[in-house]
């Protein structure tokens, strides 16, 4: 349950030290998080961070659909607390080999006898985001062991370039002891 929750956390980014103080933007985070990941639309391909300053909620990312970006930006600004939200979620561009690179790259990492457990549950824990054939791997996995694994997984397909941006459940906890 642990690693659902900070995957939750991760997948949605976290911020700098500009709202460590304040408990009520980790109200508003939390929130922010929870909102994101009920999003039906919202899939392994789509990348949302979030970071908040004082009720302004700023999100970056990439999602498949114009609609999801709007749709999300929509979400976040009915939580409590958010007086503003920044949307800075980009679309990334409809291409047929982006799209098959994503299904097989995630059918290989979801279907990986270490790393079929990231794939439980109604949000999977680790996204593939594909860009003009280039892949990023982001998300939360328990161990440097599973995200190199995911990494090479990646790595059996033809891309422009893979970057790893998975953390570890050790890495995440550090973070939000920052907090």
């Amino acid at each position: 349950m642990f690693r659902f929750i900070l995957a939750a956390v991760l997948t949605l980014g976290l911020a700098g030290p500009a709202w460590a103080a304040d408990s009520n933007n980790l109200q508003v985070f939390n929130g922010v998080s929870k909102s994101v990941q009920r999003y039906s639309f919202f899939t392994i391909f789509d990348s949302v961070h979030a970071s908040v300053a004082d009720g302004v909620v700023t999100l970056r990312g990439k999602v498949t659909m114009p609609y999801k970006a709007t749709d999300i930006a929509k979400r976040v600004a009915k939580v409590e607390g958010v007086t503003q939200v920044v949307n800075r979620i980009e679309v990334l561009p409809v291409s047929q080999f982006d799209n098959q690179l994503r299904h097989g790259i995630a059918r290989a990492i979801y279907s990986n006898s270490s790393l079929a457990n990231y794939g439980l549950g109604p949000n999977p824990s680790i996204h593939i985001i594909v860009e003009h054939g280039k892949v990023t791997l982001d998300g939360v996995v328990m161990n440097n062991m599973d995200r190199q694994i995911a990494r090479t997984v990646a790595g059996s397909f033809t891309t422009f370039g893979i970057k790893n941006e998975l953390k570890t459940d050790e890495e995440v906890r550090q973070d939000l002891e920052k907090l």
